[in-house]
């Protein structure tokens, strides 16, 4: 499909006669809105079903945005867009069913969404699983999770972006990561080492994107805390250290209105000091020549809770 698919349907208007748009046209409804988070515009969301992202989907259609919804759940997808329709209208939603493994599945979705409404302003890419996997074991599901962790997010991004950039009316790219990709813990190694590999591209997206000339396009990399899902819940009921999907998803919008790159959620359990410190513990394993994930080393894990002591106490 060719790149640029002309002007956005939310053309700002010229001021003064002049070919150059101001910052403050960017939103044609209101000089106060986000230019990207505002009615009329777009968002594309995988792993759309549930959890977070039916969540961002609930939320972006109440600013107003038209909803492209992917997700390998035919049924669950069904049930969000009928709950996004409810919102925006049958008119402003799509239900595509989608596997952000497979590259063909990605083209079309693009190709759907740009023929539907000519462009795309958030592009969110929350696609994720979390099979059980150690180094050494469970070889299949490594496959599985690098597939549709980072594979689907490079997939998504490859064939996204180039028409993205082309567009006369900012946009934004939000991966969705996982503090296990940051600070490593024990438990699944797939699953982290997937996440680790997310946290590097999207870095390395927005880098290149802030050096385009067009500059319309940011990249940011949103980093939930312990939030309820289907992928995380361990029983029906909300555990009361957990955020619900909705608060993690405000939390994120309210971070990419001000312009952040890392988006590192907090929940009822552990306040943002808290991952501030084990981020910067896990930065002093390498630097400083530690053991690996010394955090969790029988000869270590008494100076981190120390560390973290002290750390906190500074901070009263």
């Amino acid at each position: 499909m060719p790149l640029d698919r002309g002007p956005s349907p939310l053309r700002p208007p010229i001021f003064g006669g002049s070919a150059s748009y101001r910052v403050e046209a960017m939103s044609p409804v209101d000089t106060e809105l986000h230019p990207v988070l505002h009615a009329g515009r777009v968002a594309v969301i995988t792993g759309a079903a549930s959890g977070i992202g039916r969540a961002a989907a609930l939320e972006l259609a109440k600013l107003g945005l038209k909803i492209a919804l992917a997700d390998t759940s035919p049924d669950l997808l069904s049930d969000t867009g009928k709950a996004v329709a409810k919102i925006v209208g049958d008119a402003n939603v799509l239900i595509i069913p989608t596997d952000v493994s497979k590259l063909e599945d990605v083209v079309r979705l693009r190709d759907k969404v740009y023929e539907a409404w000519g462009e795309v302003a958030v592009l969110l890419n929350n696609a994720g699983i979390g099979p059980e996997s150690t180094s050494w074991t469970g070889l299949d599901n490594w496959r599985k999770i690098f597939d549709v962790n980072v594979f689907g997010v490079v997939n998504v991004q490859q064939t996204f972006v180039p028409s993205m950039l082309h567009q006369e009316n900012p946009g934004m790219v939000i991966n969705t990561g996982s503090k296990q990709g940051i600070t490593n813990p024990p438990g699944n190694a797939g699953y982290n080492a997937s996440k680790a590999a997310v946290k590097s591209l999207t870095e390395g997206l927005a880098h290149e994107l802030r050096n385009q000339s067009s500059k319309n396009l940011t990249a940011h990399l949103f980093v939930p805390g312990w939030t309820f899902t289907g992928m995380t819940a361990r029983s029906s009921e909300k555990p009361a250290g957990a955020w619900s999907a909705e608060e993690t998803v405000l939390y994120m919008l309210d971070r990419v209105r001000s312009g952040d790159f890392y988006i590192i959620c907090p929940d009822n359990d552990t306040r943002k000091e808290v991952d501030q410190l084990r981020i910067m513990w896990s930065a002093a394993d390498v630097a400083e020549g530690r053991p690996a994930l010394s955090r969790w080393h029988k000869n270590w894990k008494a100076l981190f809770e120390e560390y973290l002591r002290d750390g906190l106490a500074a901070l009263e």
